[in-house]
């Protein structure tokens, strides 16, 4: 039976973040996840998480300059430093949140940046990272992201993806599949999903196109949703889409899958 944390960086955008942990609760997901919790006081995220008794899923490696448009800096050559610390920052919120996994984008190659270069440097800061998360017992993973929605990002196919856990060479160092931007990327996404699962870390759900809830588009969440039982994923089910509506009146799509899977 597939488990769905609401991610809050799509959803419930009416509410404050802090608000937003215990309606995702109250709306029966069993965790939560997020770009990023380091404007809010781990402790207080805490507190929130307990109190709606929901778990925490996921978030990332602190991503740059969020607000100046830098999308992770996992690639850029010259910021090890920043990336290491921000490493050490992870590690503390995941420690107090106890989040099992975090995850690292690797950032917009920069405008005739050679790309080979670029490679060589997620190499590096991801043998970092894996090495120091998993002295502490907790995992990472990266993510393909599709350059439609996000020109230039680095890391945008699972083949890519693999070259670089194989350049790694960590066995904390997975994939975070997400089928909205792999559908849009390469298609075949639940074949793909059979071939790499014993790769992938974590899964992310919306459909396309629109990256709107489950059951509006193109991508067969029921198929999908039974392969993910069927194929023995037990982790949590990542739900980052933007809602037609809003999120709590849009959450039909949810129960219908779950009865389906019964």
């Amino acid at each position: 039976m597939p488990k769905f944390a609401a991610n809050l960086s799509f959803l419930y955008q009416e509410l404050t973040f802090i608000e937003r942990i215990a309606r995702a609760g109250a709306d029966g997901f069993g965790a939560v996840e997020y770009v990023s919790p380091y404007e809010h006081d781990a402790n207080e995220i805490a507190q929130a998480l307990n109190k709606a008794g929901v778990e925490q899923a996921l978030f990332n490696l602190p991503a740059g300059d969020w607000a100046a448009g830098e999308r992770g800096i996992g690639c850029l050559p010259g910021r090890d430093g920043e990336f290491r610390q921000g490493v050490e920052t992870a590690i503390r919120y995941a420690k107090i949140l106890r989040c099992p996994v975090v995850n690292c984008l690797a950032g917009l190659a920069p405008v005739d940046a050679q790309l080979e270069a670029l490679d060589e440097t997620l190499v590096e800061n991801l043998k970092y990272a894996a090495g120091r998360l998993h002295d502490e017992g907790i995992g990472l993973v990266t993510e393909p992201i599709n350059q439609r929605d996000m020109p230039r990002f680095h890391l945008a196919t699972t083949d890519h993806a693999e070259r670089i856990l194989d350049a790694v060479g960590s066995p904390n160092l997975k994939i975070q599949y997400d089928f909205y931007h792999m559908q849009i990327t390469q298609g075949d996404v639940v074949a793909t999903y059979e071939r790499l699962k014993h790769r992938i870390g974590h899964v992310q759900i919306a459909d396309n196109p629109g990256r709107n809830e489950p059951g509006t588009g193109e991508i067969n969440y029921a198929f999908v949703l039974e392969a993910l039982d069927r194929l023995g994923y037990d982790g949590w089910i990542g739900c980052e889409y933007r809602p037609l509506t809003t999120t709590t009146e849009g959450l039909g799509w949810m129960s219908r899958l779950q009865g389906e899977l019964r």
